[in-house]
């Protein structure tokens, strides 16, 4: 029951350990599982000691529902992994048990056994992963010895990957690009590169490197390719717009808005994947580009035409 003064119903399910925080408290409200004196209840009901509150047991969710009408492209399955292309805008993951629309949803529909291949059940087997906004070649694992041996090739950089990415301005020459990457001390969507080595350790940078090899003009773009030698988060993003080279629809970090993608895409693919499977031996793999890139990419390249 409620104590004595009158308190707010979330506040109440906390305190009596109902709920394991203010949010889960909002949760269990919003999916209409807590009751006040039979009805149900929003979280700034007042509740008090005459009141009589109750609370109805979650039903059992698996932590990664099966999601048979989201299809993907599979580029590669063998017993111990798959390879997928990955659409942008997709998240790869869900972040709460129960919810759907992520890759990991449309793999586990096909492949249940990716559910429990990894060592995060909202994650199952995914060996690495791609931004929201990024497309292209993702791997996922189908056992856990092959998840292991994955995700060692990964931290040891035994797996090449190369991206392409639409940036504007032109950069003439192949660029080394290997500023520590860390969290943004104001922003927890950003990340910033350390300008040196003591900001790096204020921060708590990580090693960052990526190798970024012009290859064509696209009008006041540049289609580049980009080989990262390691996998910080948001690695690309950032290194290509702190060298003055940002991504086209990437305006979290300044690249140029373009009606041709929708918010929160941008033109960034990983294109191809070399690696060791564990049952097949050597893997090369290539993503074909996603629509609205090569969509993109054309429309580009025809106002270039036009312009010359």
């Amino acid at each position: 029951m409620p104590q004595n003064n009158p308190e707010r119903l979330d506040r109440y399910l906390v305190r009596m350990g109902l709920a394991s925080s203010r949010r889960d408290a909002r949760q269990m409200l919003e999916q209409g599982r807590v009751r006040v004196n039979g009805a149900a209840a929003g979280k700034s009901r007042i509740v008090g000691p005459d009141d009589r509150v109750e609370v109805e047991a979650a039903s059992p969710a698996r932590a990664i529902e099966p999601e048979a009408e989201t299809l993907l492209e599979v580029l590669f399955a063998d017993e111990t992994m798959l390879i997928v292309n990955k659409p942008g805008a997709v998240p790869c993951h869900p972040l709460h048990p129960g919810e759907r629309r992520t890759v990991m949803n449309a793999l586990v529909a096909r492949y249940p056994e990716t559910a429990s291949a990894g060592d995060k059940p909202l994650e199952g087997g995914l060996v690495h992963r791609l931004d929201n906004g990024t497309s292209g070649a993702l791997i996922v694992a189908r056992t856990r010895a092959a998840f292991e041996a994955l995700r060692r090739a990964i931290r040891t950089g035994r797996v090449k990957r190369r991206y392409l990415a639409l940036v504007e301005g032109h950069p003439e020459t192949e660029m080394l690009l290997d500023a520590p990457i860390a969290h943004h001390p104001k922003s927890a969507r950003r990340m910033v590169v350390a300008a040196d080595e003591r900001e790096a350790r204020r921060l708590g940078a990580r090693r960052a490197v990526s190798r970024v090899q012009p290859l064509r003009r696209v009008g006041r773009f540049s289609l580049v390719e980009v080989y990262p030698a390691t996998g910080a988060r948001h690695q690309i993003r950032v290194h290509l717009a702190d060298a003055g080279f940002p991504i086209v629809g990437d305006t979290l970090y300044g690249g140029p808005s373009t009606p041709g993608l929708e918010p929160g895409r941008f033109w960034l693919h990983l294109s191809e994947l070399e690696l060791e499977s564990p049952a097949s031996g050597t893997v090369r793999v290539a993503a074909p580009l996603a629509a609205e890139l090569r969509e993109l990419l054309g429309s580009a390249e025809r106002l270039e035409a036009g312009a010359s």
